[in-house]
């Protein structure tokens, strides 16, 4: 089976072909660097990151582009209220996204290019869009006629006399409500830059058209961002894009929300999660596998109960990992299986995915538990590449976090012990022998190890303190 995305244009899965054989090219949308990210926030870039990785592992040269919007109306109050510098606002918290991107194991982009650093090219995509008709300037601020482009709601779906941008008829000269700002006059206060229609700065939408062309070309592959983004953001970066004659991404994705409670996670909602909050409570690589674990289309409402019964299936993954190098030898990176293939091919289906991922755990505690050295070793390789297309391979998570430091070499000790017991209590209840079974259990308990029997064989975690 070959690869099959979900195009939000087509309302329908579509065979992946991209512009370019052995090529794949994708521009994310990525963070308005106006707060500390949270979980909502980061959902998105984890999402494409497998993408990313899954094109790569079947032979792709992938270019991903993922912008930084480093200029915007809610950077400037947020920065105002704070009485600090816009542009040191702005660097503050792209900074702490690049950190909550790189805490959770995501490849960096190919390149992550800032709006201020791209006006050139917005100006010279306003000008293409003057000249064919389908811009006007009032007053030092440029807007996109929506009239004037009769596809203008394909990507969204949604009639455009139905439609509002969330701008309000400005009293600065907009001729039709519907119209959306690509370029805002001076105000007193507020950063600008020259051009042909005077001083300013430019709107939301126009700086991503500049920026996937710019990178990508005027056709690529696959455009990606949050569910809601689809509009007014996406719809207005394609109709601009388009109406400026360029033929723009052939496919669209978008992850949906984090929700808490049923409301989508925001700021402006004040029910937030930080990253650096969130992982004081789960390691990085436990809360990337509760993000990627959904479907990246569904909904995932967060909760701590979730949370940690993703902490607590990533360890029964990285345990049999462990026992396998513990008793027979090396794991090294083997192949992804057929079904794991498939799931991924289906529109990157990290549900049946990670399914496949813990059967092959299950089987492999079973070979290693019945002395099948070779199969348990085959199968945890196994676990390892399909891990890896996840960005959740527990060797590579082990060694980025300082396998040799000394907290890591206790944890290390400690695990081969409490593994040799478990053995002996998985061959004395295979005896029989469940007297023994019990006090070995108890023995553990007695030393703050929670011991937890599961279909993919017995699991320890230590109690709260221990």
């Amino acid at each position: 089976m070959s690869l099959h995305l979900y195009d939000t244009a087509r309302r329908a899965l579509r065979e992946f072909r991209p512009q370019h054989a052995g090529t794949a090219s994708i521009y994310v949308c990525g963070a308005t660097v106006q707060g500390v990210p949270h979980v909502g926030h980061v959902r998105s870039g984890l999402d494409f990151d497998v993408l990313r990785r899954w094109l790569a592992h079947t032979g792709y040269d992938v270019l991903l582009v993922r912008n930084v919007t480093d200029i915007d109306d809610k950077i400037l109050t947020k920065a105002d209220a704070a009485g600090r510098p816009w542009w040191e606002w702005a660097a503050t918290h792209e900074r702490a996204f690049a950190a909550a991107y790189d805490a959770l194991g995501c490849i960096p982009p190919s390149v992550e290019p800032r709006a201020t650093g791209h006006v050139t090219e917005m100006v010279e995509l306003i000008e293409r869009l003057i000249e064919r008709g389908h811009a006007y300037a009032v007053d030092g601020d440029v807007y996109f006629a929506v009239g004037t482009w009769p596809s203008y709601g394909e990507l969204s779906g949604q009639r455009v006399d139905e439609m509002e941008q969330g701008e309000g008829s400005d009293p600065r000269g907009k001729r039709d409500p519907r119209d959306f700002t690509l370029w805002k006059g001076a105000k007193p206060g507020e950063p600008d830059w020259p051009t042909p229609w005077g001083r300013g700065r430019p709107g939301w939408h126009l700086e991503c058209s500049a920026m996937a062309t710019r990178y990508l070309g005027p056709r690529f592959d696959i455009h990606g961002g949050g569910l809601d983004l689809v509009f007014p953001h996406h719809e207005n970066e394609l109709a601009q894009s388009r109406a400026a004659g360029d033929g723009f991404a052939e496919y669209w994705m978008h992850n949906a929300w984090v929700t808490m409670s049923g409301a989508k996670m925001s700021k402006s909602l004040g029910n937030t999660l930080t990253i650096p909050a969130v992982l004081e409570r789960v390691r990085p690589v436990e809360l990337r596998y509760y993000l990627v674990a959904p479907h990246y289309r569904s909904t995932l409402e967060f909760s701590e109960e979730a949370l940690a019964e993703a902490a607590a299936a990533y360890h029964r993954i990285e345990t049999f990992v462990h026992r396998v190098h513990e008793r027979v030898g090396a794991v090294e990176v083997g192949r992804v299986s057929e079904a794991f293939a498939a799931a991924m091919d289906d529109d990157i289906a990290t549900p049946a995915a990670l399914a496949e991922v813990h059967e092959s755990v299950r089987r492999g505690n079973a070979a290693l538990d019945a002395g099948r050295r070779s199969e348990a070793l085959a199968l945890a390789g196994a676990v390892r590449a399909m891990t890896g297309v996840l960005g959740l391979d527990p060797v590579v998570w082990a060694e980025t976090t300082g396998a040799g430091s000394s907290g890591d070499g206790a944890r290390q000790a400690l695990g081969s012990l409490v593994d040799a017991l478990l053995e002996q209590r998985t061959r004395a209840r295979a005896e029989r022998d469940f007297a023994r079974a019990d006090a070995l259990r108890d023995e553990l308990t007695a030393a703050g190890v929670v011991v937890e029997d599961t279909a993919d064989g017995p699991t320890w975690t230590l109690k709260d303190g221990a």
